[in-house]
């Protein structure tokens, strides 16, 4: 286990499929453990939401997709939503937990957090969805992230573009107005993007909603306010989808709300999460 900043460390597990996965934790050793499942855009920002909630006293694991890391291992074994689904599923049974582990995934992640607790429900404990994909609706479909220009991500993603833009370039400052800059950031995102559309493109639509009946967890869904990804019409399609479901929605956030609202969503989880809370927020 490598310390990085942020009182986090680094992890390499290697799952029963033999893919090695690199998982940042952070917490106390005997706190209630959280596993993240981080969005198509990849882990952002030192991940402040799982910071947050290792100050509350829960321990926090969040695994790094195939294809968002430095190693190309497992990225030609997840092939579709089944193998990211049991991807899943293959962490946590690889990070020998001491007890079912609360799920929160967000984005992509939480589309695929709601795959492996239909599948599973028994394997997890409470269910967090910020913002998940993974529904369609015709009358308000999504925006193709596939056809955006760099440049236009953080305007879809974020509440605040130009903190959006600092987030997703790591801070660096880059001018996508020059081609070239253009032509990093590309390079850059092309291996996540390309292992995020096995399941998002061309449409983020694997029929998940004939299997969210199965979820019987207590399950928060949590929305900002100004998410122009997918607007309000997907967290009530998603409240009226789950059996058990919550839902909250924070004010100045957009679709990225755990990287721009950390605090607010932490606080919420938190309450959410608490010891013995067996019905949903």
């Amino acid at each position: 286990m490598t310390t990085v900043d942020n009182d986090q460390s680094v992890l390499t597990i290697t799952t029963r499929r033999g893919i090695a996965v690199e998982v940042h934790v952070s917490g106390p050793d005997d706190g209630q453990p959280v596993v993240f499942l981080h969005s198509f855009a990849g882990p952002l920002a030192g991940e402040p939401l799982t910071a947050a909630l290792a100050t509350s006293g829960f321990r926090a694991y969040a695994p790094v997709w195939p294809g968002y890391g430095d190693s190309a291992l497992g990225e030609d074994q997840i092939e579709d939503m089944l193998d990211f689904a049991l991807h899943g599923a293959d962490i946590v049974e690889a990070l020998d937990l001491h007890r079912p582990p609360h799920l929160v995934g967000h984005s992509m992640g939480g589309m695929i957090a709601a795959e492996m607790a239909a599948i599973a429900p028994g394997a997890y404990d409470h269910l967090a969805l910020l913002a998940p994909l993974g529904l369609w609706l015709d009358d308000h479909p999504v925006t193709d992230i596939y056809t955006l220009l760099p440049f236009e991500f953080p305007q879809w993603l974020f509440h605040d573009p130009v903190a959006g833009t600092a987030m997703m370039t790591g801070g660096a400052s880059i001018d996508f107005g020059d081609p070239q800059a253009i032509q990093r950031f590309l390079i850059g995102n092309s291996r996540r993007l390309g292992t995020a559309g096995k399941i998002l493109f061309p449409i983020p639509n694997r029929r998940l909603s004939k299997r969210l009946y199965r979820i019987t967890n207590p399950t928060l869904v949590v929305w900002g306010d100004d998410d122009r990804l997918l607007p309000p019409p997907y967290a009530d399609a998603w409240a009226a989808a789950l059996p058990a479901a919550g839902r909250i929605t924070v004010r100045d956030a957009g679709h990225m709300v755990p990287y721009e609202q950390p605090a607010e969503v932490a606080s919420a989880l938190t309450t959410f999460l608490n010891p013995g809370n067996s019905s949903s927020a």
